[in-house]
């Protein structure tokens, strides 16, 4: 290569990474959203910029792939920031069939999924014009954007509306939390298949070997998503606010241990995963529930105890394991509840 196409492999090289760095901030932006944490303006923010930047570097690899050279400035350009352009664009220009079963299903939801396109929607006119909606109104600006807020309640509604289980969570202290988890968990399941389908091109090499250099390191793991992964994966951990939040767990000791055998009123049970009839929310494969005083409930995972409800939160000041990252992001761990008051 000579000094030109040298400086643009490792400007792109860098536009990948960051890409990959924004989009999977996004994502952990979005799982810690709570009960404490509306702050909707960061993961909008994260993924608007991400999610283009990411696209634009994978048409510029396809384009270089087919052309033997990389688009124009003048291109690019013309492609503009609407997310859903330039899905387009790649679905109709730069989307290879790879001959395996898992592209008619990449390719179909890409092009007929109505919720990516409502959230690609909406994360797009955030990144356009909506990022300083709060502006237009003060200035009176006359052609004031769309509250991306807004529409992304509405779409959350739609979702929590559909499921009357997860609507009469949302009226317990008990279980309230699990209603954002679930809600954040929709997203970051379609944004996943549509991060995975467009990967899967990077690493089965349908845009070419150069593309799969530049980009396997960060978009790998994406590439290698199928449908039992989608959801599990918890991406608060490299995100600021997770990092620096103290969580509020309790190691257990000895004594601890010996009082739960001796003690009438603490009732405790050991609980394995491959002995579990249901869904098994846990990255453990072993945990123990006990009912202290027939009200508190607490769950010990790896020798750390945890509150299950709210009482238990509030007596010991101990972290629920959803928010501590013991339970796996699409999962949830209301039924433990109800067999620990069993106890």
């Amino acid at each position: 290569m000579n000094q030109k196409d040298t400086n643009k492999y490792f400007a792109l090289l860098e536009e990948i990474e960051t890409s990959s760095k924004l989009i999977i901030l996004g994502l952990g932006e979005l799982q810690n959203i709570s009960l404490n944490n509306s702050f909707y303006f960061l993961p909008f923010q994260l993924l608007s910029q991400g999610l283009e930047r990411f696209m634009k570097s994978y048409i510029c690899l396809a384009y270089e792939n087919t052309n033997n050279e990389y688009p124009t400035f003048k291109y690019i350009k013309s492609l503009g920031h609407d997310l859903e352009s330039l899905l387009e664009e790649i679905i109709k220009k730069y989307y290879i069939d790879f001959n395996r079963p898992q592209y008619t299903n990449d390719v179909d939801f890409l092009k007929k999924d109505t919720d990516l396109k409502e959230l690609l929607f909406i994360i797009s006119e955030f990144g356009k014009k909506s990022r300083y909606y709060n502006f237009d109104i003060i200035t009176e600006n006359k052609d004031v954007p769309l509250n991306t807020k807004e529409l992304w309640d509405k779409f959350e509604n739609k979702h929590l509306m559909k499921d009357e289980k997860l609507l009469s969570k949302l009226f317990s202290r008990e279980t309230e939390h699990e209603v954002f988890y679930k809600l954040n968990s929709i997203v970051i399941i379609i944004f996943e298949k549509f991060l995975s389908a467009l990967s899967r091109q990077i690493i089965f090499n349908c845009i070419g070997q150069k593309a799969k250099q530049i980009s396997v390191t960060s978009f790998y793991d994406f590439g290698m998503l199928y449908e039992k992964d989608y959801g599990n994966k918890d991406y608060r951990k490299n995100t600021t606010r997770y990092k620096e939040t103290p969580k509020k767990v309790y190691k257990r000791t000895i004594m601890d241990d010996f009082e739960r055998k001796v003690n009438p009123n603490i009732k405790h049970k050991k609980i394995l995963k491959s002995e579990f009839d249901g869904d098994w929310p846990f990255y453990a494969e072993e945990v123990i529930i006990e009912l202290r005083y027939k009200h508190w409930c607490v769950i010990t995972i790896d020798g750390y105890d945890y509150a299950l409800n709210g009482s238990a939160k509030g007596r010991y000041k101990l972290e629920n394991p959803q928010d501590a990252g013991m339970v796996i992001m699409d999962k949830n761990s209301s039924a433990f509840i109800k067999m620990t008051l069993e106890l």
